[in-house]
């Protein structure tokens, strides 16, 4: 039983302090790069910055005003648990926004405001949603639009919901430069936000058709430690059965394989397509939560 319970206190520990990483990283993002600009790049960040502008109180404690409805929300449809670590971390990196506040910002160029600000942004979100809570806001709606619609990647609709925010600062500070270049941010956001959360596991589906199947295989195999599949066919002209390979394989180790079967039958027919949602060992977990 002490076992257990040292056990679950360490992955508590290591939860929270995540959350804490992300939850900072988040912060900077908004404190260093983007409010000071005047960018509003979508969400409740966006809705604080221009709410900064017209009623003056700071932008962390405005993101924890706006942010109560939505926690209310959440916790009804998500559940006491899930309430807990976002309230964690809805209150820290609404404290952390307002501490980092007087050191910004870093830059006052707009393009590497929006370009670094939507990279620390999308990597402190997403090492958030990896330990299983939000930092508040829209992270919320995404998320229980995630629970209706699994199929479409949480950075997309990240970018959705943070249109209408980047349209209503162009309207707000008069000034389609600073709208536009948010948007460069939020692009930039949905980009590194699946990167950090689903991983680099973008990678090539390989069909090969050859004579020496049984060697290209093999050399697949025990020299890049891939697996490999024979799927059997058989050819329309000839009628002749054939092995066909079918391997899945991470983007770096394509050009590999592509050596290998050059080297082995250089008249071999290839077939190679993108997969970007692969479950398995090397892959993503079947039974990993996706947010």
């Amino acid at each position: 039983m002490a076992n257990v319970n040292r056990i679950q206190w360490k992955r508590l520990l290591g939860k929270y302090g995540l959350i804490t990483i992300g939850a900072a990283v988040y912060a900077a993002a908004v404190a260093l790069f983007l409010d000071p600009n005047q960018l509003a790049p979508g969400g409740v960040v966006g809705i604080s910055v221009i709410l900064n502008r017209l009623v003056g109180l700071p932008t962390g404690t405005v993101m924890l005003c706006v942010n109560i409805p939505l926690l209310i929300a959440g916790v009804w449809k998500l559940g006491l648990k899930f309430l807990l670590s976002t309230i964690y971390a809805t209150l820290f990196s609404s404290a952390a926004v307002n501490f980092l506040a007087p050191y910004g910002p870093l830059t006052e160029d707009l393009l590497l405001g929006a370009l670094f600000g939507g990279i620390l942004l999308a990597a402190g979100v997403a090492l958030v949603f990896k330990a299983g809570a939000t930092t508040g806001g829209t992270d919320i709606l995404v998320r229980l639009l995630k629970l209706k619609y699994r199929h479409i990647e949480t950075g997309k609709l990240f970018f959705c919901t943070d249109l209408a925010v980047v349209a209503a600062s162009m309207l707000t500070f008069h000034n389609l430069n600073t709208g536009l270049y948010a948007l460069i941010s939020i692009i930039v956001f949905a980009v590194v936000f699946d990167l950090v959360l689903y991983g680099g596991d973008t990678a090539k589906m390989v069909y090969v058709v050859t004579g020496r199947e049984q060697a290209i295989a093999q050399r697949i195999m025990d020299e890049l430690e891939i697996g490999v599949t024979y799927v059997h066919g058989e050819g329309a002209y000839t009628g002749q059965s054939k092995r066909v390979i079918l391997c899945v394989a991470k983007k770096q180790l394509f050009p590999n394989i592509k050596e290998i079967v050059k080297q082995e039958d250089a008249n071999a027919f290839m077939i190679v397509s993108s997969a970007s949602d692969i479950y398995g060992e090397g892959f993503k977990d079947h039974f990993a939560e996706e947010f």
